[in-house]
């Protein structure tokens, strides 16, 4: 998994991450932390590229914690 630049949204780090699938499209998860917990969320859209998949992926970690998704 590639782990592209983590970026603070409030109180929590927000990191995108990309992998390679066999069928050679990229998945996207997303890493959000607070303290010393995190949760990683695996997106279901797939991608031809790895920006793309790490684009989504903060965007949606970003609308996660704005929108105060994660209780």
């Amino acid at each position: 998994m590639q782990t592209p630049q983590t970026h603070e949204v409030g109180r929590y780090l927000v990191t995108p991450m990309t992998k390679l699938t066999e069928t050679g499209q990229y998945a996207a998860s997303v890493s959000i932390r607070r303290g010393m917990h995190d949760r990683v969320f695996r997106l279901i859209p797939r991608f031809d590229s790895a920006t793309r998949a790490a684009v989504y992926a903060l965007a949606q970690g970003r609308a996660f914690v704005l929108n105060n998704q994660l209780a």
